[in-house]
């Protein structure tokens, strides 16, 4: 289940959300529907069914239907580029409508088996999928999150829940609380119907919701990227979402409400050991007075007193750092705290739906939704069977140009170029860009190579995958999984001392290249494996939500092929060298993530240390140099007077132990306190 209506949406970190049609104008070109495979022969003509969109095009279909001896049934499927589940599942319902068994056929998201199994006999519930296998004595109701399911499973959720006086226990772990949270009166093609809206609370760090119609079967759901949607009524699908983007808005509302703490007095910092990111040193026993959203003065205790009335922090055997700035991120619910609570408060979202990141970092200025602040990239693609999930697709020379006008009219910084943008187009993308004083930067498209695209004016490159595929040309087709597969298969043997390594080194530093290396991603897809829960997120499982810890064990890791474990292990680690051999190169390494917020930088600088980058200089790296990269360090990027006050309070010295950056304390963004308990607490996660 979490798969299916959270799976999505926590790849968007991974693999990004799209840019809405509705912000972008006349300069787009709409993607066309999927050529989506027929219904398996087993889905009857009387079957229920639902359409699965990405930004308003086709990219899947649920079908639903009740065989003669009572079982239900449900086939979904969903294409996106290349990736997406297809499973078949059956399902005993008992009396009340609660399911007492399921079984699941069919593959996951990345295409891997997706067999799962589960039944209830008298009061023992047992289940096995290809990650876990148990069995548990329940009293009562209870209901099994399968880790596949179609999107159906999710309203039979809320029906169990509802059955249950609005809660009930979930299997493995866990519990879901349900209720309505709105309702809506919506028309197509001359048909009338009501239907209620429903948060589920329990799945993950924040509701999932599903809309159910008058008899309480499935109507709709939406994460705010896929959508299922009853066929027939696809046209009501922007009012359901402009209902529940209200719902979760008042949400967003109060949590700032109860978890902001201005500070209008003022705040100190006294006795701290403040990390000067100038120098990349630390400067002991400092005070720090922040006034309104401004750092005011620092100093030593006997120079810098506290503003009367002023909130103290005794930072006393703590190290104050700036902000933490995060280059590769794509915005959406609970980032905001999740990145706050970590000690980021600045992100460069590197794709996102336009009109959606807009009004969000409108809310987050108005102190409406907790957030970072937020830089903004605007991806580039053309049309084609792996097409990013985008409106912005650009054919022609006019369409391109035009594309990166209009991110300049809505204020983005930076143009980023996706994978299936055709290569006779980089050069007006780039021309367009430079002209307007925009960045440049991306994946290389397919059929091109990281150095051509260096030639021919990139600023900065997305993902150490594509460094490394640089040296094998013959590897065309990049906008595929094969980016990520092929270099777990070649990359042990790259040669760093090459000739065609130097060369491309050196054309990098002549060129003034900024790298983003997404280091983290890079090593939950070769190093992870099903089961298992990735490295950089080991030492917070404990704390998360039982679900969501469970979902990390099967979300991430490529599959290798018999015999080949160890060389994909060994392949990230030359990624590791190669990251490395570029920093003592001179060239700029960035903290991006593309992962999870927050948990996923700290991965990041660590991963960065381990390829060889002293702390001191990873920190910096994350603080003012990305400032500088984004011109921005004027305002931010280190602690000095009339700066704004963004500020993160460590309780140990990352100087020393780059992980220490885990124990985040306190948050200052914007003169705001943050305090990560608090926030960590209100997503589900332990403190």
């Amino acid at each position: 289940m979490i798969s299916t209506t959270r799976l999505c949406r926590w790849a968007q970190t991974l693999f990004l959300i799209a840019v809405s049609a509705s912000s972008m104008g006349a300069q787009e070109v709409a993607g066309a529907a999927k050529n989506l495979p027929p219904l398996p022969a087993e889905v009857p003509g009387s079957a229920t069914l639902y359409s699965v969109s990405i930004l308003g095009d086709l990219d899947g279909r649920q079908a639903t239907w009740t065989t003669p001896d009572g079982k239900l049934h449900a086939f979904f499927q969903m294409d996106d580029r290349g990736r997406g589940a297809r499973v078949i599942s059956t399902i005993t319902l008992d009396g009340e409508g609660i399911p007492v068994a399921e079984t699941i056929r069919g593959v996951d998201y990345w295409r891997s088996p997706a067999d799962e199994d589960y039944s209830l006999q008298g009061n023992t519930a047992r289940w096995k999928n290809r990650v876990e296998q148990g069995e548990k004595k329940i009293l009562g109701r209870a209901f099994y999150a399968s880790m596949n399911g179609a999107p159906i499973d999710l309203a039979l959720l809320a029906h169990t829940a509802l059955v249950n006086g609005g809660e009930i226990p979930l299997l493995p772990e866990g519990k879901a609380q349900v209720r309505s949270v709105s309702d809506c009166d919506i028309e197509a093609s001359g048909q009338k119907k009501h239907v209620v809206l429903y948060s589920v609370a329990g799945l993950g760090l924040s509701p999932n919701y599903v809309w159910l119609d008058e008899d309480n079967t499935f109507f709709a759901a939406t994460d705010g990227w896929a959508m299922t949607t009853r066929q027939g009524w696809e046209s009501t699908r922007e009012a359901l979402q402009k209902v529940q983007n209200e719902v979760i808005q008042a949400r967003s509302a109060e949590l700032a409400g109860e978890f902001a703490h201005p500070a209008p007095k003022g705040i100190v910092f006294t006795h701290a050991n403040l990390f000067d990111a100038t120098t990349a040193a630390i400067v002991p026993d400092q005070n720090v007075t922040v006034m309104g959203n401004r750092i005011r003065a620092m100093g030593a205790p006997t120079q810098v007193t506290a503003p009367a009335g002023a909130e103290v922090i005794d930072a006393a055997g703590k190290t104050l750092l700036p902000g933490l700035w995060d280059m590769h991120a794509h915005v959406t619910d609970n980032q905001g705290m999740l990145n706050l609570a970590a000690g980021v408060t600045t992100v460069r979202d590197m794709m996102n739906d336009t009109e959606t990141l807009l009004a969000r970092r409108k809310r987050i200025e108005a102190e409406t939704e907790i957030g970072t602040r937020i830089l903004l990239a605007g991806v580039i693609e053309s049309p084609g069977p792996y097409q990013a999930p985008t409106k912005v697709l650009v054919t022609t020379e006019s369409e391109a140009r035009a594309a990166v006008d209009n991110y300049v009219r809505l204020g983005y910084s930076q143009i980023k170029i996706y994978s299936s943008v055709k290569p006779e187009l980089v050069p007006a993308i780039i021309d367009e860009a430079h002209q307007q004083g925009l960045r440049v930067s991306g994946h290389i498209p397919a059929g091109m190579t990281a150095s051509q695209c260096v030639e021919l004016g990139f600023d900065e490159i997305q993902h150490s995958i594509y460094l490394m595929l640089n040296f094998w040309p013959e590897v065309k087709d990049t906008n595929t999984s094969r980016r990520i597969t092929e270099v777990a298969r070649r990359g042990a043997d790259l040669d760093l001392n090459s000739p065609q390594v130097q060369s491309f080194i050196k054309l990098l530093q002549e060129r003034h290249i900024t790298l983003d290396p997404t280091l983290n991603f890079s090593e939950a897809m070769f190093l992870n494996r099903p089961g298992e829960i990735p490295l950089g997120y080991r030492p917070e499982a404990k704390r998360l939500p039982p679900l969501v810890r469970r979902w990390l064990m099967t979300s991430f890791g490529l599959t290798p092929p018999p015999g080949m474990d160890e060389r994909y292990r060994q392949s990230f680690a030359k990624m590791m060298e190669l990251v490395g051999k570029l920093y003592r190169a001179g060239i700029p390494i960035e903290a991006g993530t593309d992962t999870v917020a927050g948990f996923g930088l700290q991965r990041e600088l660590e991963l960065d240390v381990l390829a060889g980058i002293p702390p001191a200089k990873v920190l910096q790296n994350a603080t003012l140099n990305a400032a500088r990269i984004m011109k921005q360090d004027s305002q931010l990027g280190s602690i000095a007077p009339g700066k704004l006050a963004d500020m993160t309070l460590v309780d140990g010295n990352p100087l020393a132990n780059i992980s220490e950056v885990r124990k985040t304390i306190l948050v200052v963004k914007n003169g705001v306190i943050y305090k990560p308990a608090e926030l960590y607490t209100a997503l589900g996660i332990q403190p």
